[in-house]
């Protein structure tokens, strides 16, 4: 079974680590990242309401626009002031690489540019209605600015027939923007309009690839998290009219989620609205879009005004951060922007004790081995039974190794013959598989909390160590860097650094304390574990390794212990 286990492991991680990623890959055009300028077609909800921008390719506006400059606590960047578009927005925390000269984070960017990413909140009203809206065309006045967590700032409109626009913007200290829309009718008629909030990426953003991280379009509503990946918006989208997903309900909360970041929006939690889910692709360039679109709508009389409340979260995915967010702002759910998987109820209280370790003791790579030293001794009375047991079976290897030779020929009496040999001796021979199963659901929520969680990126250890979700940077290949070359540019499987050999070794001694099994082809395939893992995990986060290795230490140590004991003759039975 643990072979089983093992091989399973090594075929569906070293496929997501060895060969997916040389697959071939669509090829980029100069298409792909050209502005575009065709209509798709548009969305609609259950009252009929079609949005003028909320479901359409946006038209790119000029490179030299007026802007309004966002100086915040955390982000900095700026609102295009045509089409109020939120388009330039950096991340002032991270920077792209351990180098602290590296640039910061970009989160957003205007549509002239590669890598087109932003938000636009406007009206629409109902199909056959003549009035004016604001688009991506329409160029805004602002009021006040930088816009800054002490100083909120107001964009304004006018379509000269009666209608005045205006965006109220604040953000906070972190990523949250409140976003205030209002629109005053000095007409002489009333006017129904539609308030809504669009999202768009035009661009196919580059992924980790792995199918144990969801990177893509993301909601929770209706108290269902709701995912939805880049391959499938484009094939559920080509199958529907451009509509990979649509949801109608109050609350709740979707956006588009990368491994650490996320852009959501965040719609009054009292309002019924549609959310939309879209794949277009104007002149062959990819758009994926998420639109939400107030069902109710508003009827707006002469001399009256209508306002409409949403937010917009655009930043790192700080788990303590959503969680606040998700107590005191009332966002269901908001903390699933994580992707702590389906052991969530075990991985997020692991993250939650290794946050507070390094709190204490200020490096995560600590507190991940103080945590490894935590589950020993919690497991401690179920490993100290497994190992006795293993003990037992390892001093029993001669007697069995002789009823195998003497009835070989009789498989059916020799497995009587066992079973009997294991009754006298009290030795449960599957008890061995204890520790091993116990620790998988720990090993998986720990790798997925190394893997996923804007906390430990980047996060140091000591010596060569410079980020714990990175792997070990030294190759024995190259001479751990006294050769000047990259051997894996040879092949990925020329990586293995200095933690990958430890946890070789650890996992080596390990398997000399546990009894061979009786099977020579088994115990000949059990001799290669220690090389396949260590090869396997080379390319795996060095948390994740000094974990596996630290924890190996500690189990050679108590199964040598246990085993010492055991091995000893009764000093009782010895006197007399």
């Amino acid at each position: 079974m643990i072979l089983a286990i093992a091989i399973s492991i090594a075929i569906l991680l070293g496929y997501q680590m060895l060969v997916r990623p040389y697959l071939p890959q669509p090829a980029v055009t100069t298409a792909s990242i050209a502005p575009p300028t065709a209509t798709a077609p548009k969305p609609s909800n259950t009252v009929g309401v079609t949005p003028s921008d909320a479901g359409a390719a946006p038209v790119a506006p000029p490179k030299n626009v007026p802007r309004l400059p966002i100086e915040a606590p955390r982000v900095s960047g700026s609102i295009s002031l045509v089409g109020a578009r939120f388009d330039d927005l950096v991340l002032r925390d991270y920077r792209e690489t351990t180098d602290p000269k590296s640039p910061l984070v970009r989160l957003l960017e205007p549509q002239a540019d590669p890598q087109p990413y932003f938000v636009q909140f406007g009206w629409t009203a109902l199909p056959g209605t003549t009035v004016k809206l604001p688009d991506s065309t329409t160029l805004w006045t602002a009021e006040g600015g930088p816009l800054s967590n002490s100083h909120p700032v107001i964009l304004t409109w006018n379509n000269d027939a009666g209608l005045i626009f205006r965006i109220e913007v604040s953000v906070d200290d972190n990523y949250m923007f409140s976003i205030r829309q209002s629109v005053r009718n000095d007409s002489g008629a009333p006017v129904t309009l539609y308030p809504w909030s669009r999202l768009s990426r035009d661009y196919t953003p580059e992924t980790s690839g792995y199918y144990i991280l969801h990177e893509g379009l993301i909601g929770v509503l209706h108290d269902r998290l709701q995912e939805t990946t880049y391959a499938k918006a484009k094939s559920e989208g080509a199958a529907h009219d451009g509509v990979a997903f649509t949801s109608t309900g109050d609350g709740g909360w979707s956006g588009i989620t990368d491994k650490y970041w996320l852009v959501a929006l965040i719609p009054d939690q009292a309002q019924s609205a549609t959310t939309t889910f879209r794949h277009i692709a104007p002149n062959g360039q990819d758009s994926y879009q998420v639109a939400v679109v107030d069902d109710q709508g508003q009827t707006i009389a002469p001399g009256a005004e209508a306002t409409a409340a949403s937010r917009m979260f655009a930043g790192a995915k700080v788990v303590r951060m959503l969680d606040r967010y998700e107590d005191v702002d009332k966002i269901p759910s908001f903390d699933k922007a994580v992707d702590f998987g389906w052991f969530y109820f075990l991985t997020k209280p692991i993250f939650y004790a290794l946050d507070w370790l390094n709190s204490v003791f200020g490096n995560f790579g600590v507190a991940i081995m103080l945590f490894t030293l935590f589950v020993k001794l919690l497991f401690f009375p179920l490993a100290n039974k497994s190992y006795r047991s293993m003990s037992r079976m390892k001093l029993l290897g001669p007697k069995i190794t002789a009823m195998r030779e003497r009835f070989k020929d009789d498989p059916a009496r020799q497995q009587t013959e066992m079973m009997a040999l294991y009754k006298a001796e009290k030795v449960n021979p599957a008890s061995g598989c204890l520790p091993m199963l116990v620790q998988i659901p720990v090993f998986f929520s720990l790798y997925k909390d190394i893997f996923v969680t804007i906390e430990l990126r980047q996060a140091p250890f000591f010596g060569w160590i410079h980020d714990l979700s990175a792997v070990d940077p030294t190759n024995i290949f190259n001479l751990f860097g006294l050769l000047p070359f990259d051997p894996t540019v040879i092949s990925p499987f020329l990586h293995l650094g200095v933690w990958p050999l430890i946890m070789g070794g650890t996992m080596f001694l390990q398997q000399k304390l546990n009894p061979a099994p009786p099977d020579p082809v088994q115990a000949r395939l059990f001799q290669f574990m220690p090389l396949i893992f260590m090869f396997m995990l080379a390319r795996f986060p060095a948390g994740l390794v000094i974990y596996w290795s630290w924890n190996n230490t500690l189990t050679v140590a108590q199964q040598w212990f246990i085993q010492r004991r055991t091995s000893l003759p009764n000093p009782r039975a010895a006197r007399v």
